[in-house]
């Protein structure tokens, strides 16, 4: 009796041949259903260290062994920076660069836009419906969607992905904090697709360096849903909870850094990621060598705090903590 073939195909896409003749390679997952429907593309550690989106993806791909797709596609490159992920690094150890800062990418460019290339040209040629990049945030911080200001005739995209990063279930945030960003989201890969006329969002799924089983859980429950959004999968569970009141599902945010540190010291955070703050509450309090309080840090919009350092050590200027702020009333 001949075997069923199963509906989910691995597979890898060659980047460059070492100075040892050995290839370097991405690996690519698969899962199509019988019938035609959406394309969705999923992608993971583009940052090294951001390790979280290789098992989210992992975990989506086991379920559907159980549960496989009614129709359309799932492609995903889980690990499309695995030098980076070998030695713990950001960005790319050879040439120090952000591939994440390198889309569309060149096939005729550095390190980074060859590789960048290589991946943003795969996924162009399905036609997807939507891709979603997976990334991680400091190591206390909370999920949340990030959407990149809409391209210059590309609303109807725009609106489309401010739909889907609804469906997430996670609250959602403008990554554009002020007019100088736009040249540099404009070259991550979630920006390049928008403009290519491409739904495409950002999830920021807690900490980075290692793997936090409760922030892949609720990864894995917020793509089930735009999943379960676009047909192609069934609902099997409730709805993932949100972390902001009733009254600002869908309302997007504004991402701030503000306020920053203006004394050096030892940082000690006395609020929390995903709490809901008001204006000039206290945050943190920066302390010198001998104990000494040098300043307190208050919230200067009401806001939700997103996550904050991964160091104690603070100097003159640096943000110690990311928010959403909250629209105005």
């Amino acid at each position: 009796m001949k075997k069923k073939q199963s509906p989910i195909h691995y597979s890898f896409l060659k980047i460059m041949t070492g100075s040892d003749l050995s290839a370097r390679r991405l690996a690519v997952m698969e899962a199509r259903a019988p019938q035609e429907g959406p394309v969705v593309w999923l992608t993971a550690c583009v940052h090294g260290d951001e390790v979280g989106g290789i098992v989210v993806i992992q975990e989506i791909f086991k379920r559907l062994r159980k549960y496989p797709l009614k129709k359309g596609s799932l492609h995903a490159f889980p690990l499309m920076n695995p030098v980076g992920f070998e030695h713990t690094l950001r960005t790319l150890p050879a040439s120090h660069e952000d591939i994440n800062r390198s889309f569309p990418g060149d096939a005729q460019g550095t390190l980074a836009e060859r590789l960048a290339e290589k991946i943003f040209s795969t996924i162009i040629t399905t036609s997807p419906t939507l891709v979603i990049d997976l990334h991680n945030d400091w190591i206390r911080s909370i999920p949340y969607a990030l959407i990149d200001p809409c391209p210059r005739g590309k609303e109807k995209v725009y609106r489309e992905t401010l739909e889907y990063g609804k469906q997430t279930g996670l609250i959602m945030v403008n990554e554009q904090e002020n007019a100088d960003d736009a040249d540099d989201l404009r070259r991550s890969l979630s920006g390049s697709l928008l403009t290519a006329g491409i739904p495409a969002l950002t999830l920021e799924l807690g900490g980075s360096y290692v793997v936090n089983e409760k922030d892949v859980a609720r990864g894995v429950d917020a793509l089930w849903n735009v999943l379960v959004f676009l047909g192609m999968v069934d609902v099997l569970d409730a709805e993932v909870p949100y972390l902001t009141p009733k009254e600002l599902r869908g309302v997007l945010l504004t991402y701030s850094h503000e306020p920053t540190a203006q004394m050096s010291g030892i940082l000690r955070v006395i609020s929390r990621p995903g709490h809901n703050a008001k204006k000039g509450e206290p945050l943190a309090r920066v302390y010198n060598v001998f104990g000494k309080l040098e300043e307190t840090l208050h919230t200067v919009e009401d806001c939700i705090i997103l996550g904050y350092s991964d160091s104690s050590a603070v100097k003159p200027g640096e943000p110690i903590m990311a928010f959403g702020v909250l629209p105005k009333k």
